[in-house]
């Protein structure tokens, strides 16, 4: 079951008791202004669109989440899986294990980070190789529409290796609804709420369209 608001996520997390849910997967704002990126219209222009529309500036990654937001996802899940972490160091506090996603996609004179890295609670720190250039992944029609949109793959391999059938899941920054839909795929119950109105809409288009193709096979 998918359950996806439009809502601030400090207001979703509030009305859930302690411990709620299982396993955060959340994709907070890094603070690095990624809301400025462009579409791929020529050469010059930072960043890149199938359609090669240029994303709004929206100011959503001026800045990192606060103290309290953790707090809270900490309170309401027993384990969590932040991507980004790196960039949250003075708000998050100890961080022991990572998860290091290689992107492979990159070229050697490209100007992005080859990989991110993502907080792990639960079990160690480990290396998944998922090739994305930030058009897709191989053999995939992942459409973006998100200028930090993540695999679906992604999902699906954090899900298996940290999760286990009957866990429910959260997710504060749905974004392009790769999470939602990789719970769908593997059966996972999952909560998750994103604040930007158009986003939400997008997002919902797009796990129908998933959806129903899954419904099909």
């Amino acid at each position: 079951m998918i359950d996806f608001r439009n809502c601030d996520c400090m207001e979703l997390m509030a009305g859930y008791e302690d411990n709620y849910f299982d396993l955060a997967i959340v994709d907070p704002p890094y603070g690095i202004g990624a809301h400025k990126t462009i579409g791929f219209a020529d050469k010059k222009t930072k960043g890149f669109t199938f359609d090669k529309k240029e994303y709004k500036n929206k100011g959503w990654d001026n800045n990192i989440p606060t103290v309290e937001y953790f707090s809270e996802l900490k309170r309401i899940s027993n384990n969590q899986i932040i991507w980004g972490a790196n960039y949250f160091s003075k708000n998050l506090g100890e961080i022991k294990n990572f998860i290091y996603w290689h992107k492979k996609g990159q070229s050697e004179d490209s100007k992005f980070n080859e990989g991110e890295l993502a907080y792990t609670s639960i079990g160690r720190s480990r290396m998944v190789d998922i090739w994305w250039n930030g058009f897709g992944v191989i053999n995939s029609k992942e459409h973006r529409f998100h200028p930090t949109q993540k695999p679906v793959k992604l999902y699906t391999w954090l899900l298996s290796n940290y999760a286990k059938q009957g866990d429910k899941i959260l997710d504060t920054h749905v974004g392009s609804a790769s999470s939602l839909i990789a719970c769908h795929q593997l059966g996972f119950d999952v909560v998750g709420c994103e604040l930007d109105k158009e986003y939400y809409e997008l997002a919902q288009k797009r796990i129908k369209e998933e959806t129903s193709q899954l419904s099909l096979f």
